[in-house]
């Protein structure tokens, strides 16, 4: 997985979405009490106010009592929502607002207004039983983009995908001469002639994805497929006509039967289970460091939910590896001293009440606070001076690290022995001069 800044930022936020939807997918509520909006960046916030200023006043007439005063306060609430903006932001607006029942049936009011991680164009009002995720959700598909060359002995094709469209992006052709037949010199000259031609065109083909798939001296695309029929996507592979940068970027190589638009087609379709696995090669690439990080016993990684915590305290943890869906909650007590007490619990742990009493008196500790420990994480992890990597257990080794570690572990920045952690004194686990100190942590905010 990408260590770029902005990479992991995204990855974080994608990680909330997935959250956020999967609460308000499972919202219901009588009637039709529940608001879903959505604003599309550039439109007019008076525009939008002048909107729900109608409904409230249509609203005001529906039949049902019950129903009616619920919509005309959600209505209300999403006014009070959106006298918080002057303008639209950048990526839009969403707001949920409503009255939602609880798995205990009792009635409980939600009210959500964020700017999406990236733009959304959708214009969405909706007054309903349920919030209307549908718009957030397509903001969650991938839009990685994969680029292809397409060759064979009649041209070449560019093209790339990106989510589910495909785009040809230049298109050339090429008369290479066939086999010459004939015996003596003729052949010779003109079997010189064609392997000219053919180092002429893949010389054209290379230089060509240098334009397509090359900006800023960077590669655009996330992977490369070469694909073609005879030895010409083999020939460019291997050529050192070929931009070392692309040749790191290709993926896969397939064979075609045909050229130009019907083999960019054939060829995305040989090629799906490559593209399907590449977060799997970068989550693999992860979580392979981590393993050899262990086999070498080189003192830089921690796992297990107690040793990482304590190891991310100190600002040890320079990579902080969490599966996406870890089971945990993160507790704050107060002792009878005053003094505040964290713990995080998995469901098991929150089965036995020892792990709600003072350790040292035995006395049942005052519950300050709770929340998901992930939702917390992803809130602080950049206060603890971490990068955040979300793993699924889809792929060996990320079903390996679940079962076998708990699902949460730590590249450290220094050696640091784990099994002497939680001691009053920590200066002596150090194995070099480095003198981080944890920054303060922050109160948490349950996201959903």
């Amino acid at each position: 997985m990408s260590s770029n800044p902005s990479t992991v930022d995204e990855n974080v936020e994608l990680w909330k979405m997935k959250k956020l939807i999967k609460g308000l997918q499972a919202a219901r509520g009588n009637g039709t009490s529940m608001i879903s909006l959505i604003i599309p960046p550039k439109s007019q916030i008076s525009l939008t106010t002048s909107m729900l200023a109608t409904e409230h006043g249509t609203a005001s007439n529906i039949k049902s009592r019950v129903n009616r005063l619920s919509v005309m306060a959600a209505i209300a609430s999403a006014q009070q929502r959106l006298k918080l903006y002057t303008r639209t932001p950048p990526n839009g607006l969403v707001i949920y607002c409503g009255t939602v029942v609880t798995d205990e049936g009792k009635e409980k009011k939600v009210n959500f207004d964020f700017e999406p991680f990236k733009p959304i164009n959708t214009k969405l009002y909706m007054c309903d039983s349920k919030f209307h995720v549908e718009a957030l959700a397509e903001l969650l598909e991938t839009d990685s983009r994969f680029g292809f060359i397409v060759m064979d002995g009649s041209g070449c094709l560019f093209g790339a995908i990106c989510g589910n469209s495909r785009e040809i992006l230049h298109q050339f052709s090429v008369d290479l001469p066939k086999k010459h037949g004939r015996g003596g010199q003729s052949a010779q000259r003109f079997g010189r002639i064609r392997e000219e031609k053919r180092h002429h065109y893949v010389r054209k083909v290379a230089e060509t994805a240098i334009q397509m798939f090359i900006t800023d001296n960077k590669v655009n695309v996330s992977g490369i497929i070469l694909a073609g029929s005879a030895e010409f996507k083999n020939d460019l592979f291997k050529s050192d006509l070929f931009d070392p940068r692309l040749y790191s970027a290709v993926i896969k190589t397939v064979d075609v039967s045909y050229g130009g638009e019907n083999g960019f087609d054939q060829a995305i379709n040989l090629s799906q289970e490559a593209l399907a696995n590449v977060k799997f090669v970068q989550e693999k690439k992860l979580i392979d460091r981590f393993f050899n990080e262990i086999s070498q016993d080189t003192g830089k990684i921690s796992y297990g939910m107690s040793d990482t915590l304590k190891a991310l305290d100190m600002g040890a943890v320079e990579t902080l590896i969490v599966w996406e869906n870890l089971e945990a909650t993160r507790y704050v007590f107060r002792d009878a001293n005053g003094s505040e007490v964290e713990r995080v619990l998995t469901p098991l742990q929150e089965a036995d009440r020892t792990n709600f009493l003072d350790s040292s008196t035995g006395a049942e500790l005052e519950l300050v606070s709770k929340g998901s420990f992930l939702e917390w994480m992803a809130d602080v992890y950049k206060q603890k001076g971490a990068v955040l990597e979300f793993i699924t257990d889809k792929s060996p080794e990320g079903s390996q690290f679940v079962t076998g570690f708990g699902g949460i572990g730590g590249l450290l920045r220094w050696q640091l022995d784990v099994s002497q952690l939680g001691g009053e004194n920590m200066d002596d686990l150090y194995y070099d001069d480095d003198d981080e100190e944890a920054p303060p942590e922050e109160d948490f905010d349950d996201y959903f």
